[in-house]
């Protein structure tokens, strides 16, 4: 990449009055014959991708938000002709002329005038592959939009996905809201916060690890079906499926349960796939994923129990599961317990070969401390999680709604983190006041959008689907 002096005398323009982008002229003009003309004038904006200059005619490819049009220029009949033929790859210039179809079959703006709007100094990679620097790409999303198309087609997708979202949410009755990102507690969910400073107040915060709780306020306060389409921030590792930073869908409905929560689940995603992809079979990662209605529902120790040929279960010793465990290649804690070592021991075996879509049911009680109880089994709460592709997609619960025992587990989780246990959560006395108003019996769901994209694009990692992903600082 060189930089590239400024030509002498350029001076861009404020505003350009544009009529028309790429697709629109193809869709208005695709009848046209090979080498007819329109007798219709358009003026088209973006940038230069591909310049062919053949002495006294020129071809160049322009490509705006909507698609590419080819520009036409003839040495007799456009203005400035060799300064368009000087043009770098990736210069932006708005060009005004009549459309017409080229002799070998491409749709044209026959131009006679045009204007430099802006210079690209940097080049945009090879013009057949792109940028194929996967670093680049992602610390420099400004140029890879532009030179991978595929890039450019898997935001556009994620852009719809969060549009059909809340068009598909908003039809059910769900109301959106916006819940606070700066928390004075972190809660709502297992993760390790970032944190930060308040100086007026001289108050520590939490970026938001979860709006849940912040959300079932709201049940509270009469908000009967509410959801948030939320940015939340993790302080994490970062992988092909952890980014620190994430989009979560995170919706709550009263008077429903997580059997209704499973139905909205697979309803949404296959209502998402079908108008992504046209379908709802798929391809990911070379394999066949069938997300039609409805999916399979299954315990998690059965589960366990299918997969790697051990039946375990919450009421089982504790000497009995850690030493499961430890035959499993799970490095036990002290601190765990069986809950805990049921739960480890399905996420080491079990998880991973889930191909899906499955609701895997039942967690254990002592890792889900915003779950009301089983209504049958003991030991277990009221959650599924969605898997799908190996990987968990969704999370939902019967919410717990009594107060006492919210107070319960959140001092049991209090407990864990004085022990250590930097993800347990802390005793939240609001929220506690809230649920003493009253929280009718309410079903919530969490879905990662991140992984959902992936999901429909066929896409193998989360820093494909996220605009600007979490780098670590460029090397000098």
């Amino acid at each position: 990449m060189t930089d590239r002096p400024s030509p002498p005398g350029h001076h861009p323009p404020y505003r350009v009055e544009v009529t028309d982008r790429a697709a629109e002229l193809h869709a208005r003009h695709g009848d046209l014959a090979d080498g007819e003309g329109s007798g219709v004038k358009a003026t088209v904006a973006g940038r230069i991708m591909l310049l062919r200059d053949m002495g006294r005619l020129a071809f160049a490819t322009l490509r705006d938000g909507s698609g590419a049009i080819q520009l036409m220029a003839t040495a007799n009949g456009t203005d400035r002709y060799a300064d368009l033929t000087a043009l770098n790859l990736g210069d932006w210039v708005v060009a005004t002329g009549e459309v017409v179809r080229s002799k070998k079959g491409e749709l044209s703006v026959r131009v006679d005038g045009w204007q430099l709007l802006a210079e690209a100094r940097r080049g945009f990679g090879d013009k057949w592959h792109g940028i194929t620097d996967t670093d680049m790409r992602y610390r420099q999303r400004y140029a890879d939009l532009w030179a991978n198309e595929s890039s450019r087609a898997t935001f556009l997708a994620r852009s719809r996905t969060m549009s059909l979202t809340r068009r598909f949410l908003e039809e059910r009755g769900f109301v959106e809201v916006e819940t606070p990102v700066l928390h004075p507690i972190p809660g709502g969910g297992h993760a390790r916060p970032f944190t930060t400073h308040h100086n007026a107040l001289d108050l520590e915060l939490f970026l938001r690890i979860a709006p849940e709780l912040y959300l079932k306020r709201l049940v509270v306060g009469g908000f009967e079906r509410v959801y948030e389409l939320a940015r939340v921030f993790r302080n994490e590792g970062i992988s092909t499926r952890h980014n620190p930073e994430f989009t979560m869908l995170e919706l709550y409905q009263a008077y429903a349960d997580y059997g209704d929560m499973m139905a909205l689940t697979e309803q949404l995603v296959a209502h998402l796939a079908a108008e992504i992809t046209g379908s709802t079979v798929l391809s990911y990662a070379g394999r066949e994923l069938d997300l039609t209605p409805p999916w399979r529902r299954a315990r998690l120790t059965d589960l366990v129990e299918e997969h790697a040929g051990v039946r375990v279960d919450v009421l089982m010793p504790r000497d009995e599961l850690a030493a499961i465990a430890a035959r499993h290649g799970v490095e036990v804690e002290d601190a765990w317990g069986p809950g805990k070592l049921v739960l480890e021991i399905y996420e080491k075996t079990t998880e991973p070969r889930l191909w899906g879509p499955v609701f895997v049911l039942d967690y254990p009680k002592e890792v889900s401390p915003l779950a009301r109880d089983h209504r049958e089994l003991p030991g277990v709460v009221e959650r599924f999680e969605a898997i799908v592709a190996g990987r968990e997609l969704a999370n939902a619960f019967s919410e717990l709604v009594d107060p006492d025992e919210q107070r319960r587990r959140f001092e049991e989780q209090a407990i864990a983190k004085a022990a250590g246990d930097e993800e347990a959560m802390v005793v939240d006395d609001d929220y506690l006041r809230a649920l003493e108003y009253g929280l009718p019996p309410t079903g919530g769901l969490g879905i990662g959008m991140d992984r959902l994209v992936m999901l429909l694009t066929d896409t193998p990692t989360i820093r494909d689907v996220v605009l600007f992903p979490t780098l670590r600082p460029e090397a000098d």
